[in-house]
């Protein structure tokens, strides 16, 4: 039951004060007034001006220390007032109605200030108001009560707040807005804001890119940028609004019923904050207080305030400072031994004081002068010493019944058990001195409560404090403190505390005196040094400083001129003693009288043909340029061809020209040696690269281009067990993240790249998001927050496709990019963390091949092109079939330019294949057949040559012939001469065929032939005007057609192709 209730307070009625008719003052008291401006900045004022004259067009209040603003009708009869500027101050509350009065402002300034919520009726009156800036304050949401009844505002800076969210139709009261600034705020952008992104882009008001400040993975990024489905709450739940919902303000931990707040018994040591400003009565009881809040001088509409059953010991002459509108105050059952003169002062409409259950004993004369309209005073349960002090409470609370009979004297002898409303007059009587214990309340010094001599100073706050004499410590100076705990002896001395005296002394180390050992003995006072010598103090001993040609401990003795110290020769030269002085003996290389001086040998060298004389402590030597040898580089070596110390690698030849060595690199490497496998081509079905040792994967940034005509395929997969998958399916590009782990998260490139052309995928992978890019497109983003951490094992990266023991584990993958297994056509330039990725250094399954040329020149109808470097490319046929392109069926025997393929495990040379000839296996799939003598051809089924035939002609470039005439050579096309080795010269062939491009593992071709020509020929230097020393056959000029290719997968499509009509000789490119 509250104290409160015990009590009842008849007669509350309203009382309103009456003003007298005074005439206003031209200007508020240390403002500026001139041209209808009222400039009241910068005069650190903490309430609102009064008076203002009525013609004010402009009010000036910024830079000063205003703290809330109250409803006190200030505005009311300015009607002139335009512009009213509140900025820099301290304002964190604005009470509902405060601009009453203001409805002809146009710009209101309220800046830098405290303000944490902004509601519509603190502007109630304002309706003409078209700029509002609210910058730089701590405001944390705003919603659609925010800005009621400001209709007309086209201008609103929210800028540098606290803003973290937006409530939908927060704005929808301002139909005028026309320019919104909200940068520098840190949105939150989670579900709460997915309406926000679209009223963004649709009314192109806001000033700037606000930008999202979470969650981490949208970061910085642009609000109205961000799609609506990652305007997402964690766990897909809404978060509670309540906190930026309009409504009425009450703390959490209060219940509040239109102006009366309950906050008892929740433990509370300081004021709950968030109390609504308008709060008339306030329930404390039950916390732990220990002292009046102050804040509560800042509600001035508050009438009761309840503090019982607390822990507050004392008050202070303003614990109720600026409260003159209190009626009630209960402070019963705290722990109140005194209360000072001054407590009470200042609370003029107090009507019932409770002060029930503290430890008061005295009360002085005069305590309640400024409290004339208390009716009610609770005083029981208190030790009051009822002696000739206190007369005077016992006629007050006569005089009205003010007390209500309850209150009882504890003292003096005889007055124990009297009450204070009945006691007759006469028994209040000072026959004795008071006791201490009572004295002490009040005056808590009277007991000399500090030790050791410590001054005692009342103090309202903590009763009272002991200011200690040197050497105690404590609350009442009871503790002596070690005089020696400071250390107050100076070098190295000893601290010798006397218990006695409370004082010290100092033992000091050897060679130092003085109280604290400060002073340094000197020991120069008898010192030995000789001949002049200088003495130096030092600590227990001295030092004596020689004068010239002397030494020793003292300077006894006198040096020689060749001794250490006195030694004038440099660089290890031997000094000898003279009469006229030392001499120097210098080591070769040196010279001068001190052997200080560097002889440079170079200055007569004999170094030829530009060499660089190099000089040295006995000499010097030559530094030969490229070519030239000899001590003296007098010989000249002969110059080697370039390609003598080129180091092309991977099979690549060297092309020597002028001085430099030039590294011709077969298909797919690349580097100044071609040292580098940078393309590769995936020709058969289970064929993968597998990296090792990849760098920071899987958070990297990849990059590869990709040429296929596939619709399915695997690029990229990481590891066994490893989290992501990039793949072809029906022609797109396709990421799984997290494959391991059931449902899968996927995108897919809105692009297709399966044209047979090349195309440039990016994929940025960081903090378990991936970021997908073809061909510098839009990026598609893949988010998984909340999945399983990235794993970043020692799994490997495979490139192509993947071993068949890992498929089973790649649930991510799609079952079409199962059932392919592995990607066919060509990978080129794969940047990871832009780093190029050296294939040589990776292990690459058969079935990839360097290079991304070597097939597109040769279709393959029903089998699969592999190159061969020394042969070109070949076609590997499907069983059953055979020719150059396995475009014809097997019907009988087998050519010596059959590749014959089987399925895996079957062994090639099964069966009688060799007629008269030994079956060797050359792989898996190929055989030849070592022939018996006297036979030949690929299965060994033709009869050998005669011996003899053309064994005495050899032809280069074609096949020998024996005829009546004799043996001779019939030249292939563009050969010609004895032996056919003399290339015919430049020259275009006439060609009339289809032309065909190799898509994947598509062939396309022209829908008809057409005619071209093929450059064919040598050039030979001088031979033709305006040729070049090296000179190749080459087209002169081409021709640009657009044809129709039809493909064997039933697809056709049209494409522009250039083919030679003019050959000629030109300088080689």
């Amino acid at each position: 039951m509250a104290a409160k209730e015990q009590y009842h307070i008849p007669g509350t009625e309203d009382r309103r004060l009456s003003y007298e008719c005074n005439s206003k003052p031209v200007c508020p008291a240390k403002c500026r007034c001139e041209a209808n401006v009222v400039d009241c900045s910068n005069l650190r004022l903490t309430k609102f001006p009064e008076h203002l004259p009525s013609s004010t067009e402009e009010l000036r209040l910024n830079n000063n220390d205003l703290s809330v603003l109250e409803a006190t009708g200030a505005f009311k009869g300015l009607s002139q007032l335009k512009k009213i500027n509140l900025s820099n101050n301290k304002i964190s509350e604005i009470e509902d109605g405060a601009f009453e009065g203001a409805s002809s402002a146009v710009e209101l300034h309220l800046t830098a200030n405290h303000l944490e919520s902004v509601r519509g009726s603190m502007f109630r009156g304002m309706e003409g108001l078209r700029m509002l800036m609210l910058r730089n304050n701590k405001i944390s949401c705003i919603h659609n009560g925010s800005f009621t009844g400001l209709a007309n505002v086209r201008l609103l800076s929210l800028y540098d707040n606290q803003l973290s969210t937006i409530l939908p139709g927060a704005f929808d009261t301002l139909p005028n807005l026309s320019t919104l600034n909200l940068l520098a705020n840190p949105f939150n952008c989670d579900c709460r804001l997915s309406w926000f992104g679209a009223w963004l882009r649709s009314r192109r008001i806001v000033t700037g890119n606000p930008r999202c400040q979470g969650p981490a993975f949208l970061r910085e990024i642009p609000l109205q940028d961000v799609a609506v489905p990652d305007f997402r709450c964690e766990d897909g739940s809404v978060l509670d609004d309540s906190s930026c919902a309009p409504g009425p303000q009450c703390p959490s931990q209060c219940t509040c019923m239109d102006s009366v707040v309950r906050c008892s018994n929740k433990h509370l040591q300081a004021l709950p904050r968030g109390l609504p400003r308008n709060v008339t009565e306030l329930y404390l009881d039950g916390n732990q207080f220990t002292s009046v809040p102050k804040e509560l001088a800042t509600f001035k509409y508050l009438q009761l305030v309840d503090l019982s059953n607390n822990k507050i010991s004392s008050l202070s002459d303003d614990s109720f400072y600026n409260m003159s509108q209190l009626t009630t105050l209960i402070l019963s059952y705290n722990s109140l031994r005194c209360i000072p003169p001054l407590a009470l002062g200042g609370l003029r409409s107090l009507r019932l004081l409770s002060l029930h259950g503290n430890d008061i004993s005295e009360l002085q004369q005069g305590i309640f002068s400024d409290v004339a309209s208390l009716s009610h005073l609770a005083i029981g349960a208190n030790p009051l010493y009822c002696d000739c002090r206190l007369l005077w409470l016992s006629d007050w609370v006569k005089s009205g019944y003010k007390e209500p009979g309850i209150a009882r004297c504890a003292g003096p002898r005889g007055m124990e058990g009297k009450l204070l409303l009945t006691t007759p007059a006469d028994k209040f009587q000072c026959l004795g001195p008071v006791d201490a214990s009572v004295q002490a309340k009040c005056s808590p010094c009277v007991t000399s409560p500090c030790q050791n001599q410590g001054v005692c100073k009342v103090d309202h706050a903590q009763l009272y404090t002991c200011t200690c004499k040197s050497g105690f410590t404590g609350k009442h100076c009871e503790t002596p403190v070690d005089a020696c705990v400071s250390n107050p002896c100076t070098n190295s001395g000893i601290c010798i505390s006397d218990e006695q005296t409370r004082g010290f002394s100092c033992a000091c180390a050897f060679g130092f005196h003085g109280t604290f050992c400060e002073v340094n003995v000197d020991d120069c006072q008898d010192h030995g040094c000789e001949n002049g010598a200088t003495c130096v103090d030092g600590v227990g001993n001295y030092t004596c400083l020689c004068p010239p040609d002397y030494t020793g401990l003292f300077c006894e003795e006198e040096e020689g001129v060749c001794s250490p110290g006195r030694n004038p020769c440099q660089h290890q030269s031997t000094c000898i003693s003279t009469p006229t002085g030392p001499r120097c003996v210098c080591i070769p290389g040196w010279v001068g009288p001190d052997c200080s001086i560097d002889y440079n040998e170079c200055v007569d060298h004999r170094c030829q043909n530009g060499a660089q004389c190099v000089d040295h402590l006995d000499g010097y030597s030559c530094v030969c340029p490229q070519g030239y040898s000899g001590e003296f580089c007098e010989v000249a070596l002969p110059r080697p061809s370039p390609c003598q110390l080129a180091l092309c690698q991977n099979g690549a030849s060297c092309v020597a020209k002028t001085e430099t060595a030039v590294c011709q690199c077969l298909p797919g490497f690349e580097g100044q040696s071609c040292e580098k496998l940078v393309s590769v081509n995936f020709v058969d079905r289970d064929s993968y690269v597998q990296l090792q040792d990849v760098k920071n994967w899987p958070q990297a940034n990849i990059t590869l281009q990709v040429s296929t005509a596939e619709e399915n395929g695997i690029l990229l997969y990481n590891g066994d067990n490893e989290p992501i998958a990039v793949e072809l399916h029906q022609g797109h590009v396709r990421v799984t993240y997290d494959p391991g782990n059931q449902p899968a998260t996927t995108i897919y490139s809105a692009e297709t790249v399966n044209d047979g052309q090349f195309h440039t995928v990016e994929l940025v992978t960081f903090n378990r998001m991936v970021n997908l890019s073809v061909d510098g497109g839009e990026p598609t983003t893949l988010d998984s927050q909340g999945r399983s951490q990235l794993v970043t094992g020692e799994a490997p990266l495979y490139v192509g496709g993947m071993p068949e023991e890992v498929m089973p584990a790649s649930l991510g993958l799609s079952s079409q990019t199962l059932n392919v297994s592995s990607f066919h056509g060509c990978i080129r330039n794969l940047y990871i963390n832009h780093e190029l990725q050296d294939f040589t250094r990776s292990h690459m399954n058969p079935g990839v091949v360097p290079g991304c040329q070597a097939c597109r020149k040769l279709y393959c109808l029903h089998g699969i092109c592999q190159p061969n470097a020394a042969q070109g490319p070949q076609c590997h046929c499907q069983p059953g079939w055979t020719g150059e392109h396995c475009d014809q069926p097997v019907t009988g025997g087998l050519t010596g330019a059959d590749v014959v393929t089987t399925a895996t495990g079957v062994n090639p040379c099964e069966g009688s294949k060799c007629v008269k000839g030994v079956c060797v296996t050359l792989d898996a799939q190929t055989y030849r057949c070592d022939c018996e003598e006297g036979f030949r051809g690929a299965l060994c089924n033709l009869q050998g040559e005669p011996a003899g035939l053309c064994q005495s002609l050899q032809c280069l470039h074609g096949q020998c012939e024996e005829t009546d005439d004799g043996e001779h050579c019939i030249c292939e096309q563009g050969y010609t001469g004895e032996s056919c080795d003399i290339e015919t010269p430049c020259r275009g062939e006439p060609v009339r065929d289809y032309h065909r491009v190799q898509r994947g593992t598509v062939l396309c071709q022209t829908s008809k032939p057409f005619s071209w020509v093929e450059c064919r020929g040598r050039c030979q230097a001088g031979t033709e005007p305006s040729t070049a020393v090296t000179s190749c056959c080459t087209p002169l000029r081409v021709r640009r057609r657009r044809l129709t290719f039809e493909c064997d997968d039933g697809t056709s499509f049209t494409q522009d192709v250039e083919k030679p009509v003019e050959c000629g000789c030109k300088e080689c490119v």
